[in-house]
């Protein structure tokens, strides 16, 4: 009986993930950013000499130039075109530069243009702890507020980018709990966005700010979760800082997460407008039928058989 009822449970979740809220056939593709001063961008941002104070030096690359087809929610929750810095109105109190979502948005459509436009919800900012993005903190009910916000005028929750964990590397305890904190966040993610599939692309680090960037790089490394892809930044250059990713390193980063993002999205998934979302369900639910239904089919015919003949 406990194993019916976890069956149950099982294809419950499937169903719920079929039925991802906020879908509208033709509305945006939206993506939400999320994490710390590497996702908020800083590409291109140097200390003056002399002053010391931190000045972008405007250069976009051509892979992060606007596009018709890319949008940005703003800090009043507006939908406007996106340009370089994605983050100046949400990491405002931090001087932002190129980061991962523009090179990330116009590679995916580079590649497959049929997806349609995307919407980009920034939520990134600099400087924080795991721990201030736990459930009911100002961080993550900022980012849970701007991402239901963006499905107003119809449109999908593609999938969380999410860069953080340098602030962790400081602390031994912040760095040997990390997974169980990065966990939890991710699951919590899902739950309140009513998406238990919802995928998500995550980066192991590139640097940190203190001694224990490998344990946090190993717990980022070694997460196993359904519909998580990690892209690794180790050995991207970074900035005279030592700290964050130069510009063409973000343009990397961000053709790296594009490319990550397109493993949930199959040719014939966009052929046929279904969600990367439904397809992860498909499977899943599956692989549920192989792995529970099946062995209890053939315990019935077994029990069945034994008892009437």
């Amino acid at each position: 009986m406990g194993s019916c009822c976890w069956l149950v449970m099982v294809i419950g979740i499937a169903i719920e993930a079929w039925g991802v809220k906020g879908e509208v056939e033709g509305g945006r593709n939206i993506f939400i950013l999320g994490g710390q001063s590497n996702m908020a961008g800083r590409g291109g941002v140097v200390n003056e000499t002399g002053t010391g104070v931190a000045r972008w030096d405007g250069v976009v690359p051509p892979e992060c130039r606007p596009n018709p087809s890319v949008w940005r929610l703003d800090a009043h929750v507006a939908w406007v075109e996106a340009r370089e810095p994605l983050h100046a109105d949400i990491d405002a109190k931090k001087t932002n530069g190129i980061g991962p979502g523009m090179a990330f948005a116009n590679s995916v459509l580079g590649k497959h243009a049929e997806l349609g436009p995307i919407g980009l919800v920034p939520c990134a900012v600099g400087g924080t702890n795991i721990s201030e993005w736990e459930r009911g903190k100002e961080l993550y009910s900022h980012m849970i507020k701007r991402a239901k916000a963006s499905l107003r005028d119809g449109g999908t929750i593609r999938a969380l980018l999410w860069f953080q964990g340098e602030s962790d590397t400081v602390n031994l305890n912040d760095a040997r709990s990390y997974q169980t904190s990065l966990r939890n966040f991710f699951f919590n993610v899902r739950h309140d966005l009513h998406s238990p599939l919802l995928p998500i692309i995550q980066v192991a680090l590139a640097s940190g700010l203190g001694p224990y960037i490998e344990i946090v790089r190993q717990a980022q490394l070694s997460i196993d979760l359904l519909n998580l892809r990690t892209v690794d930044a180790h050995g991207s250059p970074l900035q005279p800082d030592g700290l964050h990713l130069s510009t063409q390193a973000q343009v990397h980063l961000g053709q790296k997460m594009a490319d990550a993002f397109l493993q949930f999205v199959p040719s014939s998934n966009i052929n046929h407008n279904i969600s990367p979302i439904r397809n992860e369900a498909i499977r899943f639910y599956v692989c549920t039928f192989y792995v529970y239904m099946l062995p209890l089919f053939i315990t019935f015919i077994t029990i069945m058989y034994t008892t009437f003949l």
